[in-house]
């Protein structure tokens, strides 16, 4: 990622959910917001950073798919760079829209998980699987 933040144009049905999740985006940005670093950029600059990733999780696909960059490796890059305290918790890999996610409802003490860990969950490849670049549209990040 260079030194200017994400260009990037959500598509309608993003813009059309905002209206009814705003409670949910502005989490996601203050979530983001707090782990910013400003060696990144300016305050403006992680704001808008943290905006658009609140924004993409809202689509249907790969989280790296609806900020339509080329890869998960960009995404995780764009995480490392803006948000690198946050970066640091994935510390397994998991997908990044779960993972943002899964914060919001740790910092809740919301706990929605089945199994006591990770390993021994059944939905394991849900959210450590691989990524293909095909656009899903299952809904899952």
């Amino acid at each position: 990622m260079g030194a200017h933040p994400l260009i990037w144009q959500p598509l309608p049905e993003i813009v059309a959910r905002r209206g009814q999740r705003d409670d949910e985006v502005d989490d996601l940005i203050g979530l983001l917001i707090e782990h910013g670093s400003a060696a990144a950029g300016s305050p403006a600059d992680i704001r808008l950073v943290a905006e658009t990733v609140a924004l993409a999780c809202l689509g249907d696909n790969h989280l790296w798919q609806d900020l339509q960059l080329p890869s998960r490796a960009e995404l995780s890059a764009l995480m490392n760079r803006w948000f690198p305290a946050l970066a640091a918790r994935n510390d397994r890999d998991m997908k990044w829209k779960k993972f943002l996610y899964k914060q919001l409802c740790e910092r809740e003490e919301i706990f929605i998980c089945r199994s006591p860990s990770c390993a021994v969950c059944s939905d394991y490849a849900k959210c450590f699987g691989p990524e293909d670049g095909h656009a899903s549209g299952s809904g899952i990040e």
